[in-house]
């Protein structure tokens, strides 16, 4: 048979019933546009995530206690100390001590709940933050333990909307703060939303929380992160008097974590995930392709005097076969064009609403994903197009033409 009359009957089997057909590759449309969804949203968070850990660069590293990671762990295990003590070493530099004050800031009937963070100016320099308005804190402000503070742009806009926020009075808890400055927009950082924050000396934040522990201390490591971060784990551990020469982390009271770090841990995560979520996504083309095959095996029947006919007429087991198997392929990447459609369309309002809500997010096309659907598809077509094709091959001309 030659290759236009092949595709003409195909084409005429598949149309013969329009709607039918519609429905049959409804199945397919799902289950491909769930996995271009699913995997193309699994890239564009991957990528928002390390787009803004790579911010603030690989050489940034936090100290934090046990008890932020671990339930039941250690929360005051660092000491002022400690952080003298890393401060000196040849390995880390701008370092800073951090108290986080847990209470609510307000200015006059707004209340809102950001991170209150007392920290050297180093905080800033270590995270990448950039001043939007007025100034950012600097010596003076931590010797004299004045009560001013650098409030981040979401936390500005909630507290004041249109107002100038500039030297303004906030109260954190029952403290007023003077206000002296406002961050630039930044999104996220090392998973936490830097927009939503308020900045306060270090010195000012111990008076008002009374806490003679460190919520954690950060810094800029000099050369290789891994290298800073051995020699922290070391020096803690000789100052916490912690033997565990089998690098145990359950051991000790505290976590050394890099950028580098997250940044390994969000791609393996994000990676299992998208990989789950596809497979999830998949068993609907495994559906799809079961209602293909049934579809294919009414047609068979339906069709069984033209398949005699034209086996009358010479056409050969293979021209049938060929056929039967076309018009199932036909069908499955038919409905895996229109999924791949309207998966894309569908992750790109997804993304757009999420773009409001973190910032930055944009939509990531997986090429990879297009190609694993398409490939499903087709693999959904054979292989369930395979039984009915076979089936309508091995038919015998008499017994077709008799069949009523």
């Amino acid at each position: 048979m030659l290759i236009h009359d092949l595709l003409t009957t195909s084409a005429r089997g598949i149309t013969v019933n329009k709607t039918r057909t519609s429905l049959t590759m409804l199945g397919i449309i799902i289950g491909v546009a769930s996995v271009v969804l699913m995997v193309s949203l699994g890239r564009s968070f991957q990528n928002y995530i390390l787009e803004q850990i790579a911010t603030i660069g690989t050489d940034t590293l936090d100290i934090i206690p046990t008890g932020f990671q671990k339930f039941g762990g250690n929360l005051e295990s660092l000491k002022y100390d400690d952080f003298v003590a890393v401060k000196n070493l040849s390995t880390v530099r701008s370092a800073t001590p951090v108290t986080i004050i847990g209470k609510p800031v307000s200015y006059g009937k707004e209340e809102v709940s950001p991170m209150v963070i007392g920290a050297y100016k180093e905080f800033g320099l270590n995270y990448g933050l950039a001043i939007g308005e007025g100034r950012m804190l600097d010596r003076s402000d931590e010797d004299g333990a004045k009560s001013v503070a650098v409030v981040g742009s979401k936390t500005a806009e909630d507290l004041f909307g249109n107002v100038d926020p500039l030297n303004k009075k906030i109260t954190i808890g029952d403290t007023p703060f003077t206000v002296v400055g406002v961050l630039a927009s930044k999104g996220s950082a090392l998973l936490q939303r830097m927009d939503s924050m308020v900045l306060t000396p270090f010195s000012t934040a111990r008076g008002v929380t009374g806490q003679k522990h460190l919520s954690f201390i950060t810094l800029k490591t000099i050369g290789d992160a891994t290298l800073a971060k051995d020699d922290i784990t070391m020096l803690l551990r000789d100052r916490h008097d912690i033997d565990n020469p089998g690098n145990d982390p359950d051991k000790d009271d505290f976590i050394a974590r890099s950028a580098e770090q997250v940044t390994a841990i969000v791609s393996s995560v994000t990676l299992g995930l998208t990989v789950f979520l596809a497979l999830v996504a998949g068993i609907s083309l495994l559906v799809g392709g079961i209602g293909i095959m049934n579809i294919m095996l009414v047609s068979v029947t339906e069709r069984t005097r033209e398949i005699g006919l034209r086996k009358a007429v010479g056409a050969k087991r293979r021209d049938i076969l060929l056929q039967f198997l076309l018009e199932a392929v036909t069908l499955t990447l038919s409905g895996g064009a229109v999924g791949i459609v309207i998966g894309t369309l569908v992750g790109w309002i997804l993304a757009t609403i999420a773009d409001r809500f973190l910032g930055n997010f944009s939509f990531v096309v997986s090429l990879s994903s297009i190609l694993l659907a398409v490939l499903m598809a087709v693999g959904t077509g054979l292989i369930f197009g395979i039984y009915p094709a076979r089936r309508a091959a091995n038919l015998s001309p008499m017994e077709a033409l008799r069949y009523e």
